[in-house]
């Protein structure tokens, strides 16, 4: 029997292997004592066997193969090229045993094949990453292949994943654990709007912030497959891997992107403060002293209809209430008047610029910001001179469905990387763009990895060349977000949806797995250009507040007192910005479903800021205390609601946080909790709390 333990600073993973085979992890949780007796242990989880089927529990390992006689979702799918099944049999070959890292390789001597599993220990963000790879001496087909497979708790009856739509990203739902197969899989090619691959598995007794919480994401931006399992034996496991081609490919070599997984015992919240602050330390390429600008975004003020001295004007009133970094959207290029053409002719267009960007970035940097421009580089019109001249350079028929008017283009032929290299490296030589907004709006043909593959291939050469460059990742708003996209950029569109009851909804169940310095969220049209919804300036612009703060309005339709406010908000999200960045940010259930809160607390627990939205009316006459979490019980606090004049309110009650600051204790605010004005839907109220001296 042999074992490996790997740690974080608060957790452990111990994997056991009986007679060489893969190993099982036999322990994930709560870091173990230094002297945990890991043969013991193996014991102490030995399953007892009571059917007439088999004589011996079949092992559930990272990768359960059937002449183990598992009964269950096997961790890989082998044929040969003539179409056999290839059943492995991988005994132990080698270890390497390092600080923070364990490889463990296995070998089959009869399909001439070796099994590699690779674990990475991040200390400080408590996240293990893992993934898995088979090479083979001969070309074999690989029909599925996951990531190091892990046993779920058992000790659990819900799981929780994500669904959704466009403009409807992130919604969570809860599935009970029954004998069988929970199966999610996205088919489009990209990490899709309805199958984010992320899964939370909470105990029985956890909570939001407290109690033993398992977190799961699988970082790839392609298509996926993920599948939870609970055996009749009541085990329980879960697989992540790619979803392979339509039409299978042959090889010798197979990998899984990373698995990202994390142990919390202060509940989902603790499972999200993990992963941001992997996100953060660890994937994202950006500096940890950069100051994130306030974006404007020309979108929804002008579409495709570009005039210089319109888009002159606009930035100088997007400079006015605080913008510091301008974005030219869709439309720059050469015919591009509406989505039906000219996507592939990366070529500014003489008609609208006739000296090119120049003047208006000119302008732009007079104002004192900097310039961003929107590609759609994975797309080509049929309408365009570049499929005019190369059609062979498409994914999928030529006769296929198109999406958004548009096909796609295969990047992993090489002469099409090169050409769109060549294309966006042109415009960043000659003008001074300091940001890409880089879209995806449809999906493939056929789900792809080599597309993937080749997509990160571009970006990191992109980013090679131009490291100041800073790159968003947006597919129709939240349809490409995840940790293996954010190794290549530096901020995620999170949704087309700007009406923001929506947004605070999206931006609710985004903060367990993006940083807030990453994820951007604009202050939309006073009409929302995707629901028709009407809403109050101020509380659009505090929902933009909770993140990486934006404008994509006309601001030609602001009042001089709606600029004044706006302004002011703005002005507070700078003050804010660098502490918030970092700040530690826990969602506050309620049991008032009407509100829609969290807490962000400072790195030295002595400020926070409480954002509570009223996103419909409350069931109830008065509202229900919000209880607030993550201060230090025996400290005082001096607490004030900012926004107090812009609150509308039914409440008769002038008194409370309306009217005076408040000194109360963090026991008091995490127990009782905060008593709220009687709001209108649409209002946020922002708390502050300061520790008293």
């Amino acid at each position: 029997m042999q074992q490996w333990r790997i740690d974080t600073l608060d957790q452990t993973l111990v994997f056991s292997s009986l007679n060489e085979r893969l190993p099982c992890v036999i322990y994930w949780g709560n870091r173990l004592p230094e002297n945990e007796n890991l043969a013991d242990l193996a014991d102490a989880v030995a399953k007892d066997w009571g059917d007439n089927l088999l004589d011996k529990v079949p092992e559930l390992s990272v990768s359960p193969e059937q002449s183990a006689n598992f009964p269950g979702q096997l961790g890989s799918k082998m044929r040969s090229l003539d179409g056999r099944i290839l059943s492995s049999n991988f005994v132990f070959s080698d270890n390497k045993v390092e600080e923070n890292l364990l490889i463990l390789i296995y070998s089959d001597e009869s399909l001439e094949q070796t099994y590699t599993l690779t674990i990475s220990a991040f200390e400080d963000s408590n996240t293990f990453t893992l993934s898995a790879k088979i090479d083979s001496k001969e070309p074999i087909f690989m029909d599925w292949l996951s990531a190091p497979v892990i046993q779920a708790p058992q000790n659990s009856n819900e799981m929780i994943d994500y669904g959704g739509q466009w403009s409807g990203e992130f919604r969570s739902q809860k599935t009970p654990w029954v004998t069988g197969v929970h199966l999610r899989e996205s088919r489009s090619g990209t990490t899709s709007h309805a199958n984010f691959p992320g899964l939370l598995i909470p105990t029985l007794g956890s909570s939001e912030n407290s109690g033993s919480c398992y977190g799961f994401h699988y970082g790839w931006s392609g298509g996926h497959r993920m599948i939870a399992e609970q055996l009749p034996d009541g085990r329980r496991q879960v697989q992540f891997g790619n979803t392979e081609n339509s039409e299978p490919t042959s090889g010798n070599s197979f990998e899984t992107a990373k698995l990202f997984i994390c142990h919390s015992s202060n509940g989902v919240g603790g499972v999200g403060r993990s992963f941001r602050s992997h996100v953060a330390n660890s994937i994202i390429d950006l500096s940890k002293d950069s100051i994130r600008p306030v974006h404007y975004n020309c979108w929804e003020a002008i579409y495709f209809d570009h005039n210089i001295d319109q888009l002159k004007e606009i930035a100088s009133l997007a400079f006015e209430i605080g913008a510091e970094r301008f974005v030219l959207d869709d439309g720059w290029f050469k015919d591009r008047n509406n989505a039906k053409s000219s996507l592939g002719d990366w070529v500014v267009d003489k008609k609208k610029y006739p000296d090119g960007l120049h003047p208006l970035i000119k302008h732009i940097n007079s104002l004192g910001m900097s310039f961003g421009l929107w590609f759609e580089p994975e797309m080509v019109s049929p309408d365009s001179d570049l499929y005019r001249r190369h059609p062979e350079w498409i994914m999928g028929h030529k006769d296929q469905t198109l999406g958004r008017d548009q096909l796609v283009l295969n990047i992993s032929i090489k002469d099409v990387e090169d050409y769109l290299f060549e294309k966006i490296s042109a415009l960043l030589a000659e003008y001074p763009i300091e940001y890409i907004k880089w879209d995806h709006n449809r999906v493939l043909p056929f789900p792809d990895a080599s597309q993937t593959n080749s997509l990160y291939a571009l970006l990191k050469r992109i980013r090679l060349a131009y490291p100041n460059v800073e790159i968003e990742s947006c597919s129709s708003g939240g349809g490409r977000i995840d940790y293996g996209i954010l190794e290549s950029t530096q901020r995620v569109w999170l949704s087309d949806s700007n009406d923001a009851i929506e947004r605070l909804r999206i931006q609710h169940e985004a903060i367990l797995w993006l940083p807030t310095s990453i994820t951007g969220s604009h202050v939309g049209p006073k009409v929302c250009h995707t629901s028709g919804r009407e809403l109050p300036l101020a509380f659009r612009a505090w929902v933009a507040a909770q993140r990486h703060m934006g404008f994509e309005m006309d601001p030609r339709e602001l009042s001089t007192s709606d600029k004044t406010l706006l302004k002011a908000i703005t002005g507070w999200w700078k003050e804010n910005r660098q502490w918030m960045k970092d700040a530690n940010i826990l969602r506050l259930p309620c049991v008032d479903k009407s509100i829609t809160a969290e807490i962000q607390i400072n790195s030295s627990a002595d400020h926070f800021v409480v954002f509570a939205g009223q996103n419909a009316s409350s069931d109830f006459s008065s509202p229900l205390p919000l209880v607030l979490a993550g201060l230090k019980p025996m400290s005082m606090y001096n607490i004030s609601l900012y926004n107090k004049n812009q609150i509308s309110s039914l409440g008769k009650t002038k008194g409370g946080l309306l009217q005076k600051t408040l000194k109360l204790s963090g026991h008091f605010l995490m127990s009782h909790g905060l008593q709220l004005p009687k709001a209108f839907p649409a209002n946020m109220m922002v708390i502050e709390g300061d520790k008293a001296a």
